[in-house]
């Protein structure tokens, strides 16, 4: 058994969906020892989420923020959570909708994602400072 572990810290971006599969990969733990297993992410934040979706057309992305803009709209008059801004609240709703974490196959020493599936961050507030997630691999040896 092999257990490996880091942490990424996920560049700032603005309010949306991005695809981060690049940047989890280059900053998290290798892979390469794994012949077969699994990859825990874990986002240490409540405004923000991990998914995976479409990795190929931006306009996935585009309208997953609108969808989740239209679930958890700004400034609803039935919060009470408002001090820290009207994108606040929305963002925790988000979080919890779309989930902090993600358990993904390794096979060969690589990410077993579909064809077409990537990783994404959901950064559901206005000015968000860069992201930490705890990356998590284990599995048998290579």
């Amino acid at each position: 058994m092999v257990f490996v572990q880091g942490i990424v810290r996920l560049q700032p971006r603005a309010r949306g969906f991005h695809l981060v599969t690049r940047e989890i990969l280059s900053q998290g733990p290798s892979l390469e020892g794994l012949a077969a297993g699994v990859l825990h992410l874990f986002i240490q934040h409540t405004s923000a989420s991990l998914l995976v979706n479409e990795n190929a057309d931006p306009d996935v992305r585009g309208d997953l923020e609108r969808w989740a803009n239209v679930v958890a709209p700004e400034n609803a008059p039935y919060y009470e959570h408002t001090l820290e801004g009207s994108d606040d609240m929305p963002a925790h709703i988000k979080a919890a909708l779309f989930g902090p974490s993600l358990l993904l196959p390794v096979r060969n020493g690589q990410l077993a994602l579909g064809t077409w599936q990537g990783i994404y961050l959901g950064e559901h507030r206005d000015h968000a400072t860069g992201r930490t997630v705890m990356a998590s691999a284990w599995g048998t040896a290579a």
